[in-house]
């Protein structure tokens, strides 16, 4: 329960600084598709912004190995195909999870509330539809 309030704070505390500082939402996919169709003078805050999220990922790998043990039976082809959905569905909500879900909804954007509500119900559908088709998860 202490991990999950302090990631929290933290995660609020970013976001905030980033806006802060830098006028910007923290959202993952507006920030990746920065560095796909890049801008001028407009690039290195986001090479700085990934490389922060991959070496902090590899910190922990280090650090508490076991949070990276998978229990799943999902196949190699079901993370391919929820990733291709996840992508779709962050093109088509114009934004993913940590922009309208962290920083739309702390903005009180009724945009953000509904693209976050949709996030939650579809996942949750998904959840349900692989666990009726594969058995459980």
């Amino acid at each position: 329960m202490v991990n999950a309030v302090l990631g929290g704070v933290l995660i609020g505390f970013a976001v905030s600084i980033m806006m802060l500082f830098n006028g910007r939402v923290t959202g993952i996919s507006g920030i990746l598709s920065g560095l796909v169709r890049p801008v001028r003078f407009d690039i290195d805050w986001r090479i700085s912004f990934v490389s922060g999220l991959l070496i902090g990922g590899i910190a922990l790998l280090f650090y508490r190995p076991e949070v990276f043990v998978q229990e799943s039976s999902a196949l190699w082809g079901d993370y391919i195909f929820s990733g291709l959905l996840v992508g779709f569905g962050t093109l088509l909500g114009n934004g993913c999870t940590s922009g309208h879900g962290v920083c739309g909804i702390s903005r009180m954007s009724v945009r953000s509330l509904v693209a976050t509500m949709t996030f939650i119900i579809f996942g949750m559908l998904s959840v349900f539809v692989f666990k009726m088709v594969r058995g459980s998860l």
